[in-house]
């Protein structure tokens, strides 16, 4: 995992090697000091010469000043590279995710990949910075302290052998015991983002239900589930700082009253005084050292779920597999379904379709009629291969679609959902999508075929009126309206309208579908609708229930053949009653 993890470090490894390089100076240095720091006491209270006395001094600020200078390099240099690193991840796992097939993207819910790319990455992003400054610094300047606390105090410095493992182990219990809480609380946060995603996206729906009351209740659980795992872990690694305390107040009583004692005894030949100062500073950065530790300890423990759940999205393979030598044209519209069978995962014990066997002409239009869970949608979503096949094949332009460049695929497709997607931005930004250098006489052009420009002209901005996030600011009619016209614009070889038409008018309707005979005559349209009204004139109708076509055929043949089909025909232009004779 850290190799991998690693890979995403690239143009920021000189920073990071600079940023171990002064930490190394800084702490070299940092241990000097209080040695110096003793030679100018021990050469005050020897009444030697000022001029000795401002050598040293001198030399004690250069020391410093060299010191600070190093920490603030590496200060800046660590901030740039745990910065960059981080960019550089969030980057990599956004790009992988763009790889992913619906199947993929499925295994993870969207409040996860948003937990994952946000906190995830955060943790990542606090250790990494931990590991190259104060991971490298704190060891270095343990060990460094110890041996010139033994260099100095001598016997003295035995002190450390009862405090260094009383607070090596008590940091470690304490450590250890905080980190399942830790630990728990990365997986709550995917829930806490999925309570805030969904009342976002159907804050309509709350409200008119009248049901905030209810997600504010389900928010304020999923947050005080957080809370209480951060408290208890919290109040654990609280523990640290009296254990510290008792640690550092244990070592300066123990070293002031024995070396005090040593330099009476001695009349100041073992030890002097500025042993003593060298020695309760070198005893502090000892102890600061070890706690430093114990952080980074609890920090790469919190941090290890994070890069866990980062290296499943990293590590996740796209199940859609890309050919060697993929076909970069679609030849034209024609589509065929060779004994195809499909279901959501190798683990899944239904097929959502079962042996699907259609042809469709290029050019044609067929209409797709079927219950609510009949895998309407499933069927058309493994055209521009959203999924693939489980058995069988999917052919567009006389090729499996798993022969050619997915974005030449995806291209000649033009996919209209019924639950459209409007970015934020402009109408004009928006309908880009489908072209970005269509012409503004293109883009008008769409919107009438599609029935839209009567609308967008009423705004007082027009084409540049703002678009706010997720399209709330304009009616589901109007957004259905604009997601046809964003499709035209890509003038595709073949045009799935999903159920897209359902929240316009049926005169609306019809001249969206009198639109496309004359603006894409030779585009495939294969409309998915509720309305019979809808399909009726097409080339060929489907009818389908769990997962099977259950008839085919054009308006007349139906309704002599299929009594599905008659019934909802009937049902739709007779109100469900039949007329007497």
């Amino acid at each position: 995992m850290l190799k991998r993890l690693m890979a995403s470090v690239r143009e920021f490894k000189r920073p990071t090697i600079l940023t171990l390089i002064f930490i190394v100076g800084e702490a070299v240095i940092e241990v000097f000091i209080p040695f110096i720091t003793a030679e100018l006491v021990n050469e005050i209270k020897a009444g030697v010469d000022m001029n000795e006395i401002i050598k040293l001094g001198v030399l004690l600020v250069i020391l410093a000043m060299v010191s600070l200078t190093c920490g603030g390099i590496a200060a800046f240099t660590c901030a740039k590279a745990s910065s960059g690193f981080a960019r550089n991840l969030r980057s990599d796992i956004f790009s992988k995710v763009q790889t992913f097939s619906f199947e993929n993207i499925d295994k993870f819910s969207s409040s996860s990949l948003v937990t994952r790319m946000t906190t995830d990455i955060s943790n990542v992003q606090l250790a990494y910075m931990m590991i190259i400054r104060t991971a490298i610094r704190s060891p270095l300047m343990f060990i460094f302290s110890i041996t010139m606390a033994y260099i100095m105090g001598g016997a003295l410095a035995t002190t450390f052998v009862v405090v260094v493992p009383i607070l090596i182990v008590g940091l470690f219990l304490v450590s250890r015991k905080a980190m399942p809480a830790f630990r728990s609380v990365f997986r709550k946060y995917d829930r806490l983002n999925e309570s805030i995603e969904e009342n976002v996206r159907g804050m309509r729906v709350v409200k008119g239900f009248a049901r905030e009351d209810y997600e504010k209740n389900k928010f304020g659980s999923a947050a005080e589930n957080i809370r209480r795992d951060f408290t208890r872990a919290e109040r654990i690694v609280a523990l640290n700082s009296p254990l510290m305390q008792f640690c550092v107040y244990f070592n300066m009583a123990f070293v002031l009253l024995v070396g005090s004692r040593m330099i009476i005894t001695s009349g100041g030949t073992v030890i002097d005084v500025g042993q003593i100062s060298a020695m309760l500073t070198y005893g502090m950065q000892i102890l600061m050292s070890l706690m430093m530790l114990s952080m980074i300890y609890v920090i790469l423990t919190m941090s290890s779920e994070s890069i866990k759940r980062i290296c499943e999205v990293l590590e996740e393979t796209p199940k859609l597999e890309m050919p060697s030598e993929p076909v970069t044209e679609v030849k034209d519209g024609s589509v065929d379904f060779e004994n195809v069978s499909f279901k959501y995962s190798e683990k899944a014990e239904k097929y959502a379709l079962s042996n699907i066997n259609l042809h469709i002409k290029s050019g044609m239009t067929v209409g797709i009629l079927g219950d609510t869970g009949s895998s309407k949608s499933t069927l058309v979503q493994l055209i521009p291969r959203l999924y693939d096949t489980t058995e069988g094949s999917v052919k567009v332009g006389g090729r499996d679609v798993r022969e050619y460049d997915i974005k030449t695929l995806r291209d000649s497709v033009a996919m209209v959902l019924q639950k459209n997607l409007l970015f934020s931005g402009t109408i004009n930004e928006n309908l880009r999508w489908g072209d970005a250098d269509a012409t503004e006489d293109e883009i008008k052009e769409a919107c009438r075929l599609a029935q839209a420009d009567e609308f967008v002209m009423s705004f007082p901005d027009g084409y540049e009126t703002k678009i706010e996030q997720g399209g709330t600011n304009v009616s589901g009619g109007q957004k259905q309206r604009l997601c046809i016209a964003r499709a035209l614009l890509k003038k595709p070889k073949i045009l799935i309208l999903d159920d897209s038409t359902s929240a316009v008018d049926t005169k609306t309707d019809m001249l969206i579908r009198t639109g496309f005979k004359t603006y894409i005559p030779e585009t495939t349209k294969i409309i998915i609708a509720q309305r019979v009204a809808s399909v009726q004139d097409a080339d060929l109708i489907l009818i389908m229930h769990n997962g099977c076509i259950m008839a085919m055929g054009k308006h007349d043949e139906l309704l002599e053949s299929s009594e599905v089909y008659r019934e909802i025909y009937t049902q739709q232009t007779m109100g469900g009653g039949e007329k007497d004779e």
